[in-house]
């Protein structure tokens, strides 16, 4: 059987600097393949840091940012979960309203509309985004169509703006949820 290939999504959120070593490394250790793409501002910072050159290397995969043109194959392989960590409150907010505004909320965006490929997401938040109007409603629309969020006091407490630099992301937990909404 084939490895189980993770569509791996990350939004310029803090965090998103060590998914090599928290989240793509741990998972191929798990067999998995990993395919990543990122949002255009996650792209810059973690080409400012030469990530994206590490990320391929281990992966074997290009990093996608860009939409690829019609008739050109897609670079990744079929992906059997999509992974979006960290997602910012925007990213969050896009993808329960369908809002496809760059290929890593494409990716997505299909998945939920599909139905059929389980999606994962980690909103890499703060107290103050939690509290706008429509966060609730965002977070609602997601359950209802059953993206899996990893989020709640017991995983990622709340915190206000810049009160917590520093803080590690719940890599165990997202790791989990990912192996565990395949295997059902």
């Amino acid at each position: 059987m084939a490895a189980p290939v993770l569509g791996l999504v990350g939004s310029a959120a803090g965090g998103v600097e060590e998914i090599l070593p928290k989240l793509v490394e741990p998972m191929i250790e798990r067999g998995w393949r990993v395919a990543v793409t990122l949002t255009p501002t996650a792209a810059t910072w973690l080409d400012a840091t030469g990530d994206i050159d590490k990320i391929e290397q281990v992966t074997g995969l290009p990093v996608r940012v860009k939409p690829r043109l019609p008739g050109e194959e897609s670079p990744h392989p079929k992906v059997d979960c999509y992974a979006v960590v960290p997602a910012t409150s925007n990213t969050v907010g896009k993808l329960a309203l369908g809002l496809a505004d760059n290929q890593a909320l494409t990716q997505v965006c299909e998945a939920i509309g599909g139905g059929t490929i389980p999606v994962v997401v980690f909103p890499r938040i703060n107290a103050a985004h939690a509290r706008q109007p429509s966060w609730d409603s965002h977070i609602g629309a997601l359950q209802r169509v059953g993206v899996r969020l990893v989020m709640g006091e017991d995983v990622w407490p709340l915190h206000e703006p810049r009160s917590a630099p520093g803080k590690q992301l719940p890599w165990d937990a997202i790791i989990d949820a990912i192996v565990s909404a395949v295997q059902r």
